[in-house]
């Protein structure tokens, strides 16, 4: 909030309270120019007493840990305009006919000691007042500011794990295609044409937040399309999707990792075992599952940050609003993962 825009806040709210005080204070007698001048008077003051604690005081001695300092200070300023209050309510209690008044009515005017009790009560209340706003002010835009730092923390790492995705993916598909062209396979050059296609998708169209979940199971597909041009079209994938996808978002490259984790540790080429792969949507729910036969001959001892890094983005995209299921079975692997978009 800018400076300007604060002061107009509290002159407005302070016009609402005089006006209401006002109001109240004089309903009981005759309206006159000098009841009137009297009582805003009066709100002036405990105005003054409200900034004087709240920008001098505060700020010099509990900002600064001095707490008696503070004490001593509230009782000065409380005296200090005790004594102002006392004066100018005499002096306009004679001046604008209450006295007059007074004479027919009982009013608090007339007798000085009540005067004093009542003005160093409403002087405390209002260095009260003053120091419960610092407070409630300071504590609310440092849970603000708490807040942004913790959501900058956030991107930052959300930032950090994609970041982790391409060069994870891009390291995999080059070994394959490496593969590829050490066997001389005619299927490189299409391998190479897809993998480019992926990596424009992840460079450019992953960028946001959120992508339509239709775009990224068209980034599933390309992403087996390329596996089995390794497999030299040996790779038996079974995709299936169910219910309306079109109008769904998802985080991206978030299922990436299963499917990627299926070709790597699992046994692709079992015609009888395919990997299967199921993506149900049913409102704004999604349901995807994943199983593979394990590939027994093939051990993968440089392991991966691909599932590790999957569940941390899914800990900080969907808190609360995902499940996740992984089954190491006896002859399969089988993730389950529940999200709701």
């Amino acid at each position: 909030m800018t400076r300007l825009k604060k002061f107009m806040l509290h002159f407005m709210v302070w016009v609402f309270l005089i006006t209401l005080f006002t109001f109240v204070a004089t309903a009981g007698f005759e309206a006159s120019k000098g009841i009137y001048v009297l009582f805003i008077s009066l709100s002036i003051i405990n105005i003054s007493i409200f900034y004087s604690n709240l920008y001098l005081l505060i700020p010099l001695t509990l900002d600064k840990r001095k707490f008696f300092m503070w004490m001593l200070g509230c009782f000065a300023i409380i005296i200090f305009f005790l004594a102002i209050r006392y004066g100018f309510t005499f002096y306009m209690y004679k001046l604008s006919g209450l006295k007059m008044i007074a004479k027919e009515k009982e009013m608090f005017f007339s007798e000085p000691e009540k005067v004093i009790f009542s003005s160093f009560m409403i002087n405390g209340f209002f260095i009260f007042l003053s120091t419960v706003y610092k407070f409630t002010v300071d504590w609310f835009f440092n849970e603000r500011e708490k807040s942004d730092l913790e959501k900058q923390s956030l991107t930052a790492e959300l930032a950090f794990l994609k970041s982790q995705i391409n060069p994870h993916f891009l390291f995999n598909s080059l070994n394959n295609i490496y593969s590829l062209a050490y066997q001389k396979s005619d299927a490189t050059p299409d391998a190479i044409l897809k993998l480019s296609e992926i990596m424009r998708y992840m460079l450019y169209e992953s960028n946001d937040n959120r992508v339509s979940l239709e775009k990224e199971i068209v980034y599933l597909n390309s992403f087996i399309e390329l596996q089995k041009l390794r497999f030299k079209g040996k790779a038996y994938v079974i995709l299936e999707v169910e219910g309306n996808i079109s109008e769904l978002n998802i985080v991206p490259l978030i299922l990436i990792s299963f499917v990627e984790n299926a070709f790597k540790h699992g046994l692709a080429t079992d015609e009888n075992n395919p990997i299967y792969i199921n993506i149900a949507v049913f409102e704004s729910n999604l349901l995807f599952t994943i199983k593979n036969k394990k590939n027994t001959l093939n051990k993968d001892q440089t392991g991966g940050i691909g599932m590790a890094n999957v569940q941390r983005r899914l800990e900080l995209t969907y808190p609360d609003n995902y499940k996740l299921t992984v089954e190491n079975r006896e002859h399969e692997y089988y993730s389950e993962l529940y999200l709701n978009l």
